[in-house]
């Protein structure tokens, strides 16, 4: 998905310059990295990426009787990748109380590539997609209205599909663990309202 064209404002245009620019500083980095280790652990199977259009983005975010926990990323941004481990650990601590899926924003040729490396890379057993739209903003809006279309972005749905958080940039890991534990206490669930 390209969110070039939603650039109006010029500050998704700082965030990706900047993002594209810190990525290629850390792709060298990891690169020079791997090349001491290789071979010193056997690699994981790559995760299946699914690619999604408006119609399964808008399946997607609907909730299946639980809290909905999304982030959109892509692997050439930098604050996305730097909260990605957290996120991880995020999806290990409340697997089976929420479900969580991410949504990459990197461009369909990435499917196979660049992507599920990076996931796998990350260890992530959460589902993950692709979004191709032929409309960005109409992905947009089926997000959030708060969604200005820069990366990182997450969003937390209630299980009645209800927007309970969302977060432009790096989640607070601290914030987003409150406002999960919000959500799955009993006290706060329908039958107790």
């Amino acid at each position: 998905m390209s969110f070039v064209r939603i650039a109006k404002s010029g500050a998704f245009a700082a965030v990706f310059v900047f993002c594209l620019s810190a990525s290629m500083l850390g792709q060298a980095k990891t690169a020079a990295g791997n090349s001491a280790v290789a071979g010193a652990a056997i690699p994981r199977k790559p995760p299946v990426v699914k690619q999604l259009n408006i119609a399964g983005l808008r399946k997607a975010l609907t909730p299946a009787g639980k809290p909905l926990l999304v982030n959109f990323w892509a692997t050439w941004c930098d604050p996305c990748r730097e909260e990605f481990p957290d996120l991880v650990k995020l999806d290990a601590e409340y697997k089976g109380k929420i479900d969580f899926i991410t949504i990459s924003l990197d461009e369909l040729s990435e499917i196979a590539r660049d992507v599920p490396k990076f996931l796998s890379e990350m260890k992530a057993e959460m589902p993950a997609y692709l979004l191709k739209a032929e409309d960005d903003d109409a992905a947009i809006t089926i997000v959030s209205k708060d969604f200005a279309g820069a990366l990182p972005f997450t969003i937390l749905y209630d299980a009645s599909g209800k927007q309970a958080y969302f977060r432009q940039g790096k989640v607070k890991m601290e914030t987003l663990r409150a406002e999960l534990d919000k959500l799955l206490s009993p006290t706060t669930s329908p039958a107790n309202k």
